[in-house]
């Protein structure tokens, strides 16, 4: 069976949103990513530029909504623990900022050490 049409879409409208991202429309490129994250709840790529767009945006609450969403449903995402330690950083909310780039630092190490292991 094909692909779904529904992964195609989200697709596009993916690269749509990253489009309008490079050309300054933060509020154009999250409309898109939020539609994308419609059709397809769970790709992590669009939570990611959704959380860059709202931060663009100024709306910190909701960037922080989706990277705690982001990281439900994969709590070792690096980059997830990293935008969520900007965002409360730009929120004064300096004890949480260091908690998450602590937490985003200990999974670096993490995944460092199983490359290590894993090489021959």
């Amino acid at each position: 069976m094909p692909p779904s049409s529904h992964s195609s879409s989200a697709e596009e409208l993916y690269y749509e949103a990253l489009d309008l991202l490079a050309e300054g429309d933060a509020a154009g490129a999250a409309r898109n990513l939020r539609r994308c994250l419609e059709v397809d709840p769970g790709m992590l790529d669009a939570m990611h530029g959704l959380i860059r767009a709202l931060q663009e945006s100024g709306e910190l609450d909701a960037a922080i909504a989706v990277a705690q969403r982001l990281l439900q449903l994969d709590p070792e995402e690096i980059l997830a623990h990293t935008s969520l330690s900007i965002l409360y950083q730009h929120k004064g909310m300096i004890a949480e900022a260091e908690a998450e780039a602590l937490q985003a630092k200990l999974l670096g190490w993490k995944k460092q050490l199983q490359q290590t292991k894993l090489k021959p």
